[in-house]
């Protein structure tokens, strides 16, 4: 059995640190060493993130709730203290979202066996 949170960490959560690592370094202007030590990732990570090689199994910076929960995230980044427990309160908002709005069902349904993935609203009445 596949969960959705199982697929949530291959897609989504990569999707969110794409979009994080893409606006640290094409609008706050920082190099992709400083946004790798903000992130506690790899500057190839990084590179991979800005580059869209990893990140990009599912869209999310065109949905403006996912965008304002992403700029809220990086405004806590970019303060000298990281409040941990906002940013993890903040993906998971984030993720839901995704969720909601159906962005996990393609990636879930291409894991999960049929026919349980044809009847699968779960993410969706959450």
């Amino acid at each position: 059995m596949l969960l959705p949170c199982e697929v949530g960490v291959k897609t989504v959560l990569p999707a969110i640190k794409a979009a994080i690592a893409r606006n640290f370094v094409e609008k706050q202007g920082m190099k992709e060493q400083q946004v790798a030590e903000i992130l506690g990732l790899t500057q190839s990570a990084i590179s991979r993130y800005t580059t869209k090689n990893r990140g990009n199994i599912i869209t999310i910076e065109n949905i403006p709730e996912v965008q304002a929960l992403i700029d809220q995230m990086i405004n806590i980044l970019l303060q000298e203290k990281t409040q941990r427990k906002e940013i993890l309160e903040l993906f998971c908002q984030t993720c839901k979202i995704i969720r909601e709005k159906g962005l996990m069902c393609k990636p879930c349904r291409e894991k999960t066996p049929q026919p349980s993935a044809e009847t699968c609203a779960f993410c969706r009445s959450i």
